[in-house]
């Protein structure tokens, strides 16, 4: 078994409240769970109106396989023009781990 975990550090743009803020993140997690079947929340910066953090988890039983979900959720992220990436932490984990 594999397991990867992915953090995203976001900046929103023109964003003034925390109701504005959630219009831009909730889609964003919606769709890595609907579209790659992840584990996906918001997971810090939650009083902060411009940034977010985002964490997801995937499992899969081939370590080739998690990296793919990983690289494609970071590339659906990225491509979002309402927020701006500043920084994705990737961590891998498998049975072998003490």
């Amino acid at each position: 078994m594999f397991v990867g975990t992915l953090t995203f550090d976001l900046l929103l743009g023109d964003v003034h409240s925390l109701k504005e803020k959630r219009s831009i993140v909730r889609p964003i997690v919606a769709e890595l769970q609907r579209k790659y079947s992840v584990c996906a929340a918001e997971t810090g910066n939650q009083d902060l109106h411009r940034r977010a953090e985002i964490g997801l988890a995937v499992v899969a039983g081939e370590a080739g396989y998690v990296t793919e979900i990983l690289d494609s959720c970071e590339r659906l992220v990225a491509g979002r023009p309402e927020v701006q990436l500043l920084s994705a932490r990737r961590r891998y984990h498998n049975d072998d781990d003490e």
